[in-house]
């Protein structure tokens, strides 16, 4: 090897290390290894790694990244419109039987992520999947992992389905530009070259996760039938007051909250007239004052003997005041793109102010009751929030977070639906006749704005900027993949590895092979990260064995998309981690059985629709 394919090589290692380990967020290893690949381009001589260094950064300028991010946009004008809420409701006659009811959620799912963001599709069903559970008395554990592989699945049947195939997409021309003229591609994929092999794989998928898969999940992880919380509010909340000899006469709430650390935390002062409002940080607490508060069962009559307080026997009314016109409680989950994550109480006390306060946060279905200060949100935790309702839900959606809370379904007008619906049909088909599809889509986001479907706002709030970093930091490490021919030197291995077997099954080998090599990588690092590796490398085999690369680049789309194993393989897996009360091993006892069904089906499907030759 060079020194230049050494380097690449130790690189990419690197980073696919620091991927599996998970302590940074993907976009800030990517961001690490553009830097490194530069630094690396330095000692070495310069233009070795990077062509030009001054034109590092124009990644982010990539229609892939552009159509990414404008796919993500248009996501939430199909919401805002009410055309999902109203397929919504349409499944609820469907839930009446248990097999129907999976089917009927998990089909929904798959079908939206197709044409929309998988993580939105599921995060907009899931609390329609709670909902239902409850009011048929299902546990929630049965709906939800179906629903999630359901949306992963979905994402393979079109190119808008999942960033994977958009990258693939695009990448196209540019890894086949210096092939031999017979395999040199001219044009991007379009948006349904992938269905002939997506859409039976992802029909596949879900008739084996409908009949067989739940059942596979053990018995003993399933929440009980009708659960509605995580959290027993009751062993949270209660009432306190102050007599004369109270050790906290005199001093502020702050003060207080400093006395008696992760014990208790104060979190509304009640009126004369009873009604409950934020506590003043700076508020000084005098005999006979009220205060509502959260408190360990264990803990708490130690502290009422400690401190000197009293404790109401009214606490059950209090807690159903609470409940009233302009206060409440909310849980609500940490998503992949929420800014809470790897922060945290610390970080959500200061970008809330005084509109809410975490009361408990429940990981894998176990609530966590103390040294709350100390807990660093993850993706898929389920955090209980009581403040002010208007507010609150403001600084949920600012926060990313996804509300469990039963919610009204907003169907909307016919014209607004109608209208949504029309401009997304348009976008597409335009981008069907030659138009480019980046700037078609860009139209169709403008369209949404002046129509009043897309509030300005909720524009940059949708778009999930990590995976914008990722994606524009990874193109540069991907093109330096290639140009060191790091790509060659690996096929030409994998090619020597696998000489002993017949000719005639090389072929099948070898895109099984790519597959299942991407469904590794894609279960433990990001699956958009792994796209952009495994595509150059897929392209690099098929040129070694003198095939054509469009079955080998079907076969890491597939592959980037089977993110079954883990939570945190893909983000709706995480997200459903806290609501379904799943363990590690429960996405393995499914997935690994799906992956094997898939490559058993997409590897014939690959090669009989996308010609070798």
């Amino acid at each position: 090897m060079t020194p230049d394919q050494i380097a690449v090589i130790g690189l990419i290692l690197v980073m696919f290390a620091l991927f599996a380990w998970n302590k940074w967020r993907y976009d800030v290893v990517a961001v690490i290894a553009l830097v490194a690949l530069v630094a690396l381009d330095a000692i070495l001589g310069g233009e070795k790694l990077v062509e030009e260094p001054k034109r590092v950064l124009e990644g982010f300028g990539h229609p892939a990244v552009v159509t990414v991010a404008a796919v993500l946009i248009i996501s939430r004008a199909l919401r805002n419109s009410g055309v999902v809420d109203q397929i919504s409701r349409s499944v609820m006659p469907f839930t009446k039987n248990q097999l129907p009811h999976i089917l009927s959620l998990s089909l929904v799912v798959m079908v939206l992520s197709a044409f929309m963001n998988n993580v939105g599709a599921l995060a907009l069903m899931l609390p329609v999947a709670l909902k239902t559970a409850v009011d048929r008395q299902r546990s929630p554990t049965i709906l939800l992992l179906p629903m999630a592989f359901a949306s992963i699945l979905g994402g393979m049947m079109t190119m808008i389905g999942t960033p994977p195939n958009i990258i693939i997409a695009n990448l196209r021309v540019e890894l086949t530009r210096k092939l031999p003229e017979d395999f040199i591609q001219e044009s991007a994929f379009g948006l349904f070259d992938f269905f002939s092999v997506g859409g039976l794989v992802a029909v596949a998928g879900l008739l084996f996760i409908v009949l067989i898969g739940w059942r596979l999940i053990p018995g003993k992880s399933h929440k009980k039938p009708g659960m509605e919380s995580l959290f027993q509010i009751n062993d949270y909340i209660t009432e306190i007051s102050t007599p004369a000899d109270c050790k906290w006469v005199g001093k502020t709430v702050t003060e207080v909250e400093e006395l008696v650390g992760e014990k208790m935390a104060i979190f509304g002062f009640i009126r004369k007239d009873d009604k409950v409002l934020p506590p003043n940080p700076d508020g000084i607490i005098q005999e006979g004052c009220r205060y509502v508060v959260k408190a360990d069962p264990v803990e708490l009559q130690g502290l009422i003997e400690e401190h000197g307080l009293h404790l109401s026997k009214e606490m059950r009314h209090r807690i159903d005041s609470l409940k009233g016109e302009n206060t409440g409680f909310t849980e609500a989950i940490v998503t992949a793109g929420s800014p809470l994550l790897g922060r945290t109480r610390t970080y959500l006390r200061r970008h809330s102010g005084n509109t809410m306060t975490l009361m408990a946060v429940a990981r894998q279905n176990k609530p966590i009751r103390k040294q709350l200060k100390e807990v660093v949100f993850r993706v898929g935790d389920v955090l209980l929030l009581h403040g002010k309702t208007p507010e609150m839900d403001d600084t949920i959606a600012d926060l990313n977070l996804l509300p469990l809370a039963e919610r009204e379904l907003n169907v909307g007008t016919f014209s607004r639906i109608g209208l949504s619906v029309a401009i997304f049909v348009g976008a597409i088909g335009l981008s069907m006749t030659g138009f480019p599809m980046t700037i078609a889509f860009l139209g169709a986001v403008l369209a949404y704005i002046l129509c009043g479907i897309l509030p300005l706002r909720d524009i940059y709030r949708e778009v999930e900027w990590p995976i914008i970093v990722l994606l524009g930091a990874m193109i540069p490490v991907s093109q330096a993949f290639q140009s060191t021919d790091c790509t060659g030197l690996i096929a030409e291995s994998i090619k020597g590895l696998t000489g002993a077997l017949p000719s005639w099954s090389m072929p099948w080998s070898m895109v099984s092979l790519v597959m299942i090599v991407t469904m590794c990588l894609s279960d433990i690092i990001n699956n958009a990260a792994t796209a952009f590796i495994m595509a150059p490398i897929a392209v690099g085999i098929s040129s070694t064995l003198g095939l054509q690369p469009d079955p080998f680049l079907m076969a890491v789309a597939v592959g980037a998309s089977c993110a079954f194993l883990t939570p945190i393989g893909h983000q709706c897996n995480a997200m459903i981690l806290g609501p379904g009360g799943y363990r590690f091993w429960d996405y393995w006892k499914v997935g690994l059985p799906l992956e094997i069904v898939i490559v058993l089906i997409g590897t014939p499907l690959i090669l009989h629709f996308w010609s070798l030759t």
